[in-house]
């Protein structure tokens, strides 16, 4: 029996993985796109960078460094089989992820109040690498935030079937695969932090 949950467990792992790779290649696209028009347009590029606030970006950088250390340790704490811990880690996981929208939501707003979005007509009349900067902007933290709320539903589901007793210390993939997830939304970020708030 337990080499039968192993077994299942190791191959839950090895889908997670997989899934996790082709998001890998997802983002790595967009990555490699911005690279090529940062090559073209290095001086529209500083200047839409410039225009983000950086406060909020390292704000939502320590907040998702916060939500993985806090993810990581319910897997911990599920595996020492102290339930009760694990729901309120992951639960602590999900405000994280709430506050980084939050921010994110405020963030946008202002650039839309200031006519900063793609096709507004600030970036029309602008230079042609500003806009393509802000469309990249938009596509790659717009396609990361939709990540954050898959990321903090799935395990808010999880933090409920760890309440409920259906995830344990000898049955916890859910909860492994689901951290796995969300260490990638971390990652992620790691990258689009300093190529679009740190840029010089």
């Amino acid at each position: 029996m337990n080499g039968h949950q192993h077994r299942d467990r190791a191959g839950a792992t090895l889908g997670m993985w997989l899934f996790l790779f082709t998001e890998l290649i997802l983002f790595g696209g967009l990555f490699l796109l911005y690279a090529v028009y940062l090559a073209r347009y290095p001086h529209e590029f500083a200047a839409g960078g410039r225009e983000l606030n950086v406060v909020f970006g390292a704000i939502n950088t320590v907040v998702l460094l916060s939500s993985s250390l806090l993810a990581a340790m319910a897997v911990t704490a599920i595996q020492r089989g102290r339930q009760n811990t694990a729901v309120w880690l992951l639960f602590g996981t999900i405000d994280c992820a709430l506050i980084f929208m939050g921010i994110k939501y405020v963030e946008w707003s202002a650039k839309f109040g200031h006519d900063i979005y793609p096709g507004s007509q600030r970036l029309v009349k602008g230079p042609p690498g500003e806009s393509v900067f802000f469309s990249l902007y938009y596509l790659t933290t717009g396609l990361h935030g939709l990540h954050v709320l898959i990321g903090g539903t799935l395990l808010a589901f999880v933090a409920i079937w760890v309440g409920q007793g259906k995830i344990t210390s000898s049955n916890y993939s859910w909860l492994e695969n689901g951290t796995l997830y969300w260490h990638l939304v971390d990652l992620i970020w790691i990258f689009i932090f300093p190529l679009y708030y740190l840029i010089l």
